[in-house]
């Protein structure tokens, strides 16, 4: 099960073999987002908090698209716990 602060790889699409973090999961459209993956550009209004422009940010991607990467150190420290 892909839960937040995971380490997952990409499987297909424009950033396929990459891996990285889940930052966000959305349960109910079954999608995910990983730190660094499926940027998109937006385009922001200028507001008198915030200064407007073109601002990169990641994009969910569909929780089928994403592997599990189980990493080895941290399987070693919880056997050596118990």
């Amino acid at each position: 099960m892909i839960k937040k602060g995971l380490k997952v790889k990409i499987l297909v699409g424009k950033d396929k073999k990459k891996e990285g973090e889940v930052i966000e999961i959305d349960r109910s459209k079954n999608r995910a987002k990983v730190k660094e993956i499926n940027m998109v550009k937006k385009h922001v209004k200028t507001t008198k908090e915030k200064k407007g422009g073109i601002i990169s940010k990641e994009s969910f991607i569909h929780i089928s698209n994403l592997k599990l990467i189980i990493e080895k150190n941290k399987s070693k420290k919880t056997e050596a716990k118990k």
